[in-house]
């Protein structure tokens, strides 16, 4: 049983479609539990029949109405692994724990947003205290390691690293389009901790820099969200609306990266990016900001501009950097799509969570208490 928030667009429901498509088929049956709801047009990406999918339609805050519902789903189902994520998930492991799940994961993906930097003394003590009936923690990246077995803090025993894995057959390089112009893009959800106001702001200042370049440059934006009308505000009082392109929520993200030339990430913080990774596999330079897990991704210099902190001056130096090197773009995308395959395979993601599943339910057997 996976139990999340919503399941629908981003990158931590895609990773767990690309698990579920890839684990046997024969060897395991999926129920996917959203607290709120499952977008019905995402479970198409799932391609094949060894799974349900269940609505709890959670309201904000504590729903005791939707804790019993996912009580009574568990006793019902009887699943022998709970796999929660996120903290918004974390407190259904005390359900977990009483209906005697055999194993119960919990996987920590990102940051939340109120707590971009695992300073928030309450979620400590909330992981902490649940950690009393979670067998084993996944981090998705070794900064979030650090944080569960440094900060809350959790035995390093029970803590498992499991970086995301990315298609690298599925997204592939393009090499360079033909219209002169260079597009700099972006992938994700318009929301405040993905910060694409602070790179429509950076784009402005470019242009207002180098006014030689408008006719060269451009700026794609792939996704929706809250954020949008914001930065369309942005580059329509910089002047800069021709040279942005607001393409809206996508489901043919490979498509997609084949229409850029540099990928930028301005998140505030992050785990292990997908769309990092994706963007690795189809042979882009990266620009990120040194958060979460981007300095696991993205060696600066190497495949890229890792920015040492969020701010609009960085990020729009290090923008400036590519606009007249179209070798510095080749060199740094090749770089991008050879650290993907070699260190980031789809495959090692999926076998190491296999191996932990399979880990934990013999373990489980093997106590006596089955």
């Amino acid at each position: 049983m996976h139990v999340l928030y919503r399941f629908g667009v981003g990158g931590l429901e895609n990773g767990m479609v690309n698990l579920i498509n890839r684990l046997p088929a024969g060897d395991y049956h999926h129920i996917i539990v959203a607290l709120t709801a499952c977008d019905r047009g995402y479970l198409e990406r799932l391609e094949s029949s060894n799974f349900e999918c269940h609505d709890i339609n959670k309201r904000p805050g504590h729903d005791f109405h939707a804790w019993r519902r996912i009580f009574e789903l568990i006793r019902q189902v009887r699943p022998d692994v709970l796999h929660t994520r996120n903290l918004g998930t974390l407190e259904i492991q005390l359900l977990g724990w009483l209906a005697r799940v055999p194993v119960r994961i919990h996987g920590e993906h990102g940051w939340d947003v109120n707590d971009l930097n695992g300073q928030v003394r309450k979620y400590q003590r909330f992981r902490r205290f649940m950690g009393c009936f979670v067998h084993a923690w996944i981090a998705l990246s070794r900064d979030l390691e650090s944080y569960l077995t440094v900060r809350v803090p959790i035995s390093r025993a029970r803590v498992h690293t499991i970086c995301n894995g990315v298609d690298c057959e599925h997204f592939q390089p393009r090499g360079r389009l033909d219209d002169g112009r260079l597009t700099f893009g972006t992938v994700g959800r318009l929301a405040t901790v993905k910060n694409q106001t602070l790179l429509c702001g950076a784009f402005v200042s470019l242009l207002r820099r180098h006014p030689e370049w408008r006719q060269r440059v451009q700026l794609r934006i792939v996704g929706d969200g809250p954020l949008r009308a914001a930065c369309e505000a942005i580059v329509e009082e910089g002047g800069m609306a021709d040279q942005v392109v607001f393409a809206g929520e996508s489901d043919r993200v490979a498509e997609e990266m084949r229409k850029m030339d540099v990928f930028v990430l301005p998140s505030l913080n992050e785990g292990i990016s997908n769309t990092i990774l994706e963007a690795m596999a189809s042979g882009l330079p990266i620009v990120a900001f040194r958060v979460g897990g981007n300095s696991e991704l993205v060696e600066d210099g190497a495949n890229g501009a890792l920015i040492p902190e969020p701010g609009e001056d960085g990020l729009t130096e290090a923008l400036s950097r590519y606009v007249d090197s179209s070798e510095l773009i080749a060199k740094h995308g090749r770089a991008s799509r050879v650290r993907a395959e070699h260190l980031f395979s789809l495959q090692t993601m999926v076998d190491s969570y296999a191996a932990l599943y399979a880990q934990l339910l013999d373990s489980h057997a093997s106590s006596g208490r089955a």
